[in-house]
């Protein structure tokens, strides 16, 4: 075959396949956020029981930092031991683009928020079953500083604390993307709630409803009046003895964060340590893994709409600037939630 006949061939329309791309967030290696770079990925596909999103907000929340790093170390043997397998980004929200087979809950139009993948992106994909309807009272950067961090706070306060009419609940860590949260739907459960928190963002976790308020710079949280009923740990690694004395001595701890602790753990110790002691002693020491349900994504939603809980938008950055975002929520100045805004609107 001459070659003017090989390049016909090859330019034919039947032959040629064209592929369209969307930019997105790609890190081919652990590290630090100088790794992540804004890169042309092909456009998502929808497959079965999916849809592909127009995705307008996207939330930054701590597990995007456990996948960047790939630590601590033994995460790995699920997201990759020596290189990342898993794209960074769940918490979306957006507008339906395409929808796959099976798919009857939502069209294309459909403005949508939820748990995706490869969600730092201008397009993503999302399973039907994570995705719930965006209310009309929430923008979409509202709404995509929800998925996550807001159904933690729930199923921390409601199944792992069962908080109660008239409870009270600590909250450490009170200032994060979760802990402003906590903050707000024990307090829609009835609960009277304090707060531990730095200096500078006292008064804004005493804004949400938080008192008394302590400064973990400056008070010792042993001063505190009175016992707990539910202590729901999100920041810090404070040991269990030291929590439980703050308990009720039928009180309930809810370990739901933790950030610091060795290369290989850090910071699961804990975890393991309630798992082992909580048969032995008076109060539950409970641990929290958070998983995507689309009854609670529903819930915190309505929450949401009804003007019980907002999120507290620390700041929004665009896609190119996601490593910047990164660096914020690492410093630890970060009062609420880091949202990505994608596109305007």
């Amino acid at each position: 075959m001459t070659l003017l006949r090989k390049a016909i061939v090859l330019t034919s329309p039947l032959r040629r396949k064209v592929v369209s791309h969307v930019k997105a967030i790609v890190h081919d290696e652990y590290g630090d956020a100088d790794r992540l770079q804004l890169r042309d990925v092909p456009d998502p596909v929808p497959g079965k029981g999916e849809v592909v999103l127009d995705v307008h907000a996207s939330g930054l929340e701590r597990g995007a930092w456990h996948l960047m790093t790939g630590r601590p170390l033994v995460g790995r043997v699920a997201f990759g031991v020596r290189r990342p397998r898993w794209p960074l980004g769940i918490e979306v929200a957006g507008v339906v683009t395409a929808v796959g087979e099976g798919v009857t809950r939502f069209a294309v139009g459909d403005a949508v928020l939820g748990s995706g993948v490869a969600t730092y992106a201008e397009r993503a994909r999302a399973k039907v079953k994570n995705l719930v309807p965006k209310p009309e009272a929430l923008s979409f950067v509202e709404a995509a500083a929800l998925p996550v961090s807001a159904v933690t706070a729930l199923q921390a306060v409601r199944d792992k604390g069962r908080v109660a009419q008239g409870d009270r609940v600590l909250v450490i860590g009170a200032s994060g993307g979760v802990g402003t949260y906590v903050v707000q739907v024990a307090r829609a459960f009835g609960a009277e709630v304090a707060g531990v928190c730095r200096t500078e963002k006292v008064a804004g976790v005493r804004a949400l409803g938080a008192d008394p308020v302590l400064d973990y710079t400056r008070d010792d949280l042993s001063g505190l009046e009175g016992r707990f009923d539910v202590v729901v740990d999100i920041g810090g690694l404070r040991p269990l003895a030291q929590l439980r004395r703050l308990l009720t001595p039928r009180g309930t701890l809810v370990l739901a964060g933790g950030e610091g602790g060795g290369r290989w753990l850090g910071g699961m110790e804990r975890q393991l340590q309630a798992l082992l002691w909580s048969p032995f002693v008076g109060q539950r020491l409970t641990s929290l893994v958070s998983t995507t349900k689309t009854d609670d994504l529903a819930t915190v939603a309505d929450l949401a709409a009804r003007g019980d809980i907002r999120p507290v938008l620390d700041a929004t950055y665009p896609l190119d600037a996601f490593p910047d975002a990164m660096r914020r929520l690492v410093d630890g100045d970060v009062l609420g939630k880091v949202v990505i805004a994608v596109r305007e609107g």
